[in-house]
This record gives structure tokens, C-alpha cells and sequence, in this order.
């Protein structure tokens, strides 16, 4: 049992739409405004004197920015059915979406590009993603594999980063939004472990950045050494429009950008 549907369970639905409330920082008369209901109804959801609809608790998670997950959690703790299949990504009926991945990650090469779920297990990655493991030990590559653990670990990619500090300040600090924003104790656990990584210093100080400093870079690179090269990159991440399903809600594709014509050069360099 999901400790989202144990909570729903043991809570209700008052306190956790009000827990979502104010994590959004949202008034009760602001969001039943939005949700088309009225600040007394809304008031009487969140003390148990009130048993809302469940369109009403869609339209409320909905306002709320709720995870999908999470929303499956509040129509539980109304009394309601999940809404939301959790299909694992090797189901058969899952194929196209498997298809237009693998499309996708093919399409971006020589580039970097994988995909993630919502603690950052690789679910897919493309040849660009291979070359940048080059040289890990084994016992990191081992599924089911992780893009945090292999990024700060001492034995991953985290010496070769030139920009370490900055790159894992980046890499904390956007695990902290998605952690404050779906209260999810998974990826609490990956945060943890890898925020306790030693970082070591490298030689020459600054991490490197001073010889990067005439680029003139437009986002937060990840400076990365391979192969006697200095490669540098910036990450985009997207995700699906409007999901059905909580796995899909959860994935996410991360593309690395070159971030200056010396990088793009060396990678198309090593294409086929």
C-alpha cells in the first residue's frame, strides 16, 4: 500500500486539501472561486462537516496543481475510487508510449537525452547518455539504475564534473522543489543519500570555472570532462501534457543541449 493511499486512509479529506491548500498558499475563498464553489462549502470540506462531490475534488486538485497521484489519494480519502491507473511502463498497452521514447532519445543523438520517474530511475537513455558513463564501475550501473546517484556519487560522474558544486547545488536544490511540492518520501530518501556524498575538492580551485569563463553561456552548464575533452552542457527537462496515468504523470525526458560549438563538434564527431 502506497503511503499516499495510507495517508488519504487515515486522514480524510479535510486535512489533506487543506494540507494542499496551503502548501499553494492559496485562500479558501480564492480557490473556491476558481473551483466554482463557495468559501463556506469549502470551510466545511476541510473541518469533516462537509462531504465533497467527486467532480468538486477533481476540480480542486485540479486548481491545486496536485500530482496525479496524489489526486487518486484525495478522491480515496473523499470516499471515491482512484481515478488514475498506475500501468507499469512494460504493459502491453504501453507500447506506443515506449516507441515514441525510444524515437525520441534515437532522434536527439549524438546528444545526451534519458528518461527519468519521479525519483530519478533511468526508465531509457540513448548512446549519447552511454558515452558519458564510460569508465563507471560497475556496481553503479547495475539496475536498477539511478541519473542522482550516477551524477554525485564519488565513483560516478561527480570527479569529472569541472563545475561539481554548482552542478550538484543546482541538482539539490531542484530535488528540494519537487520534494516540497509532492510530499514524496521516496525521493526524499535518493535526496538524502546523495546530498551525503562527500565532494571533493579539486585541484586549481573554483571547481574548474575559471578556465570555462570566456564561454558565454546562456543557463547552468554541467562542465564534464571526457576522454581528454571538456565538454559542456545545459539540461532541458518536459514532461506529458495533462496525464492519464499516474506513470506517465511521473516521467520526465531530460535532453543535454551542447552549450558551446567546441562540444557540439566533439559529439558529432562520434556519431556513426
Amino acid at each position: 500500500m502506497s503511503t499516499a493511499t495510507t495517508r488519504a486512509r487515515q486522514s480524510g479529506i479535510g486535512p489533506l486539501l487543506r494540507e494542499w491548500r496551503e502548501r499553494r498558499r492559496v485562500s479558501q475563498l480564492e480557490l473556491a472561486l476558481r473551483a466554482d464553489s463557495s468559501a463556506r462549502h469549502l470551510s466545511f470540506v476541510e473541518t469533516g462537516r462537509s462531504r465533497p462531490s467527486e467532480e468538486l475534488v477533481l476540480r480542486l486538485a485540479e486548481h491545486l496543481d496536485v500530482p496525479v497521484r496524489e489526486r487518486n489519494a484525495l478522491l480515496l480519502a473523499a470516499g471515491y475510487a482512484p481515478r488514475f491507473a498506475e500501468t507499469p511502463l512494460d504493459d502491453p498497452s504501453m507500447g506506443a508510449l515506449r516507441e515514441g521514447l525510444d524515437r525520441l532519445l534515437h532522434g536527439y543523438e549524438p546528444y545526451p537525452a534519458l528518461v527519468v520517474d519521479a525519483t530519478y530511475t533511468v526508465v531509457a537513455a540513448n548512446r549519447g547518455i552511454a558515452m558519458l558513463m564510460e569508465g563507471i564501475p560497475e556496481s553503479l550501473l547495475t539496475p536498477p539504475l539511478n541519473a542522482m546517484r550516477l551524477t554525485l556519487h564519488p565513483e560516478g560522474l561527480a570527479p569529472r564534473i569541472r563545475n561539481l558544486r554548482e552542478w550538484r547545488g543546482h541538482l539539490l536544490a531542484q530535488m528540494e522543489r519537487q520534494i516540497a511540492l509532492d510530499r514524496s518520501e521516496a525521493l526524499r530518501a535518493v535526496y538524502d543519500e546523495v546530498k551525503a556524498y562527500p565532494v571533493a575538492d579539486r585541484d586549481g580551485g573554483d571547481d574548474g570555472e575559471k578556465a570555462d569563463e570566456a564561454v558565454p553561456y546562456f543557463a547552468l552548464p554541467m562542465v564534464i570532462e571526457h576522454d581528454g575533452q571538456v565538454l559542456s552542457f545545459v539540461s532541458s527537462i518536459s514532461t506529458f501534457n495533462t496525464p492519464m496515468d499516474v506513470t506517465v504523470a511521473e516521467l520526465a525526458i531530460e535532453t543535454f543541449l551542447p552549450a558551446d560549438p567546441a562540444t557540439a563538434k566533439y559529439l558529432r564527431s562520434l556519431a556513426p
